[in-house]
C-alpha cells in the first residue's frame, strides 16, 4: 500500500497523523499543547522522549519544547493556535525519530 495514508480517529479531540504505523495526535489550545503517540492503537511510552513543536501562523513562528507528562508530551504557556496555523512536531522516541505535520482547523 504505497502512497496510501490511513488516518486513525482522534481519542483526545485533536488532529491525528500517521507515520510508519505510529499515530500522532495533537491537541492544541491557547494555553497547552499536547502530543499523544500510539503504535497500532496502543499508547507509546514517552517517558524518555523529546519533542519540539514549531507553530507557523502567517509571519509568526513559535518553537516550543514538549516534556513527557504521564502518557503524553506537553507544554504549557501561551500559543497562537488559530485556524490555518501549520504545526510541525519533531519527535524522538528511544530509537525512532519522526516529523509529524498538522494544519489546525
Amino acid at each position: 500500500m504505497t502512497g496510501v495514508q490511513t488516518c486513525a480517529l482522534p481519542i483526545y479531540g485533536g488532529l491525528v497523523t500517521e507515520i510508519k504505523d505510529v499515530d500522532y495526535e495533537l491537541v492544541a489550545k491557547s494555553d497547552v499543547l499536547q502530543l499523544y503517540v500510539r503504535d497500532h492503537g496502543k499508547p507509546v511510552d514517552v517517558s524518555k522522549a523529546t519533542a519540539k513543536i514549531t507553530l507557523l501562523a502567517g509571519a509568526d513562528k513559535q518553537e516550543v519544547e514538549l516534556k513527557p507528562t504521564g502518557d503524553k508530551l506537553e507544554a504549557k504557556g501561551s500559543f497562537k493556535v488559530t485556524p490555518g496555523t501549520k504545526v510541525v512536531a519533531q519527535v524522538n522516541l528511544a530509537s525512532k525519530a519522526a516529523t509529524a505535520r498538522f494544519v489546525l482547523k
